[in-house]
């Protein structure tokens, strides 16, 4: 496995900054928005903990995504790792989970956005829909100019977002107040468990950036670099924003169903709407910006690779703007939220099956990279740790594996008919 080479490809354009903007987008997500309320209502004080300990567990599965993406610089991203791994099959399987599958929370990003703004403006809840349209359309609208304008685009939102977080907790720290650090368990132990698991939504989004690898310079430096960044970045934030969220508000403001507007409003109640409706709209448009051109990428590798027909290979190549790839990208995603908006905007089922899915991406690829990076490395060893972490979270999905289950028993069809086909 060690001696497997990485496929030759002219080098990217983006730098070290704009990767790192792309990575944080990726992983920071919407999860501010809702979860530091949320753990804080799991686990009380507490919940400082269990971001903590899950920014530690996203670690090795972090460095082992860069060590790959450095390594194997493709837009196939995992489908690629998996490809030279363990076979086309077992490749077609992790392309089609990611494409298919983690496509489903696209929509629901857009959602999550839509509601916070309108929520922050005291807008009627009805032009929710529009507002996620809007923001279903900006990304996917940009990405046809290409990387080059999408980066540029993201460091911008990206900036804002950070500047926003830290202006959330530079307003709020002023009202903290220590009395709200106890009891430090009110919950237990399994009170923390929950709010764990509900950070591993959080701390989700390292493969993403793998299928826009080959556009970075000089992917052995610039991965590692910004995905270091990336994890500073983010731990940072979530640490501080939890910190805040415990100490300024109360069960009452936390049950919310936008806690970070009850946040501001604490100290801050005529500015505080404002700013979340920012955070709102950079954080969608942000999280769907450093997405949709990784969809992208993979649609124009899965045409070239033969998993889907070869009309969407164009773009494929570094520096090149899968179109084709783009287009296939706009139907599903239109599709997906006019089915999310036909089921009342229920978000819980496209949230699971995005989840399972890149559950299932994860597994086969720390599976893949036990085979492909050197033996007994840095990039290994993570590797080793995550397979098992990976584990515990195919166990905690449980049944929500149908969906993903029922994506590889496509690519097995497609495989049997390909074989068929050539004989």
């Amino acid at each position: 496995p060690s001696s497997t080479t990485a496929p030759t490809a002219p080098e990217g354009r983006l730098g070290v900054v704009q990767a790192s903007a792309l990575y944080i987008a990726a992983v920071l997500g919407t999860g501010i928005l809702v979860l530091p309320g949320l753990a804080a209502d799991a686990a009380g004080p507490a919940s400082i903990v269990a971001v903590a300990v899950v920014l530690a567990l996203s670690i090795p599965l972090a460095g082992t995504f860069a060590a790959l993406a450095a390594r194997f610089p493709d837009a196939g991203g995992v489908a690629t790792f998996v490809r030279l791994a363990l076979g086309p099959t077992a490749a077609r399987m992790a392309g089609y989970w990611f494409f298919f599958g983690v496509q489903f929370g696209a929509p629901v990003v857009a959602t999550l956005g839509a509601e916070y703004l309108v929520a922050a403006l005291g807008a009627d809840r009805a032009v929710v829909p529009f507002a996620a349209l809007a923001f279903l359309i900006v990304p996917l609208t940009i990405s046809f100019f290409g990387l080059r304008v999408s980066g540029s685009v993201q460091l911008v939102l990206t900036g804002l977002l950070v500047v926003v977080v830290v202006g959330v907790v530079a307003i709020t720290a002023p009202a903290v107040q220590t009395t709200n650090f106890q009891p430090f368990l009110p919950h237990g132990w399994s009170g923390v468990a929950l709010a764990i698991s509900l950070f591993v939504w959080a701390f989700a989004g390292w493969e993403a950036v793998t299928h826009i690898a080959g556009e970075f310079r000089s992917p052995r430096r610039t991965i590692p670099i910004a995905t270091a960044v990336a994890i500073v970045v983010v731990g940072a934030a979530y640490l501080s924003l939890q910190v805040v969220t415990v100490g300024v508000s109360t069960t009452s403001t936390r049950g919310g169903r936008v806690p970070l507007i009850d946040l501001v409003s604490v100290t801050a109640p005529g500015v505080g709407p404002v700013v979340v409706a920012v955070i709102a709209a950079v954080v969608a448009v942000g999280v769907l910006n450093a997405y949709v051109p990784a969809f992208g990428k993979l649609a124009a590798s899965l045409g070239r690779d033969g998993h889907l027909p070869r009309w969407f290979a164009k773009g494929a190549e570094p520096g090149c703007v899968p179109r084709r790839g783009l287009a296939l990208v706009t139907v599903i995603e239109l599709s997906y939220f006019a089915l999310l908006t036909w089921r009342g905007s229920e978000l819980t089922p496209f949230i699971l099956i995005h989840t399972a899915s890149m559950v299932a991406v994860y597994a086969l690829g720390m599976v893949a990279a036990v085979r492909l990076l050197d033996r007994f490395s840095a990039g290994w060893w993570m590797a080793v740790v995550s397979v098992v972490l990976v584990a515990g979270l195919l166990v905690l999905a449980g049944a929500n594996l149908v969906f993903p289950a029922a994506l590889a028993v496509v690519a097995l069809i497609v495989t049997l008919v390909k074989r068929r086909t050539r004989a």
